[in-house]
């Protein structure tokens, strides 16, 4: 199984985005404005604490960050953004979520459906693949992590299930609501995710070969490389 490596699948496409720099800035400020909607305090709002986690991480400049908390606060005037999932099907039946934000829902499902077709998909309509989908916080830790140690951390720390996956790499798994706890439970053990986000993670994966995985790398890629997308998600696992 190992060209079905959770690992190598993961950070094949965590690569792919952090090398687009200017596109991930676009979406991180996208989602600190709309997190703050709900609250302009990091303290209260978990949602806009992982965002400004993740600014942090792509050294969105200070000042980009505070105007995008103001725009969301309404202190500042700026594009209003809506929040539009879509479903669909990939190669060989795989399912395939797509989290927008956008301020032209016209314009955003035009481009969303243009390239399911060129790449061989199909838009769904809502609700069609969600169900194959848990909305989870999700930690991975590379292969060679103690697994004992992991599991002891993040159990105690009030994660649901710890997965070992074939590749040696671990799977921390937790509810929305827990994920700021289990990560710090984790990091006080003095444990590092390579990856730590509030997911949408599938109940079964579809394994994909060939012509097909290559196939269902041109339709995420193209999906992820539409301004208006902030996540996509897929139940395809590729050959490495």
């Amino acid at each position: 199984m190992a060209g079905h490596s959770k690992w190598a699948n993961i950070q094949h496409r965590k690569g792919r985005q952090d090398a687009k720099r200017g596109q991930i800035w676009t979406k991180v400020i996208r989602e600190i404005t709309v997190a703050a909607r709900g609250s302009s305090d990091p303290a209260s709002n978990s949602r806009l604490r992982l965002a400004l986690e993740k600014a942090s991480a792509a050294n969105v400049p200070k000042d980009t960050v505070n105007k995008a908390i103001q725009r969301g606060s309404g202190k500042l005037e700026g594009a209003h953004y809506e929040e539009i999932r879509y479903e669909g099907y990939g190669i060989g039946g795989a399912a395939v979520i797509v989290d927008t934000m956008t301020d032209n829902r016209t314009r955003t499902v035009a481009e969303v459906r243009h390239a399911f077709s060129k790449h061989g998909g199909n838009l769904g309509t809502d609700g069609s693949v969600a169900f194959q989908f848990r909305h989870c916080g999700h930690f991975l830790f590379a292969p060679g992590t103690s697994e004992e140690k992991v599991l002891e951390a993040a159990l105690d720390a009030g994660a649901e299930d710890v997965i070992s996956e074939e590749d040696g790499s671990i799977e921390v798994i937790c509810a929305p609501a827990d994920f700021e706890a289990v990560r710090q439970g984790l990091e006080r053990t003095g444990l590092k995710p390579a990856i730590a986000d509030v997911t949408m993670k599938a109940l079964n994966e579809v394994h994909l070969h060939g012509g097909e995985a290559e196939q269902m790398r041109h339709l995420l890629d193209a999906l992820e490389d539409l301004d208006d997308t902030q996540h996509v998600y897929t139940s395809a696992t590729l050959d490495a």
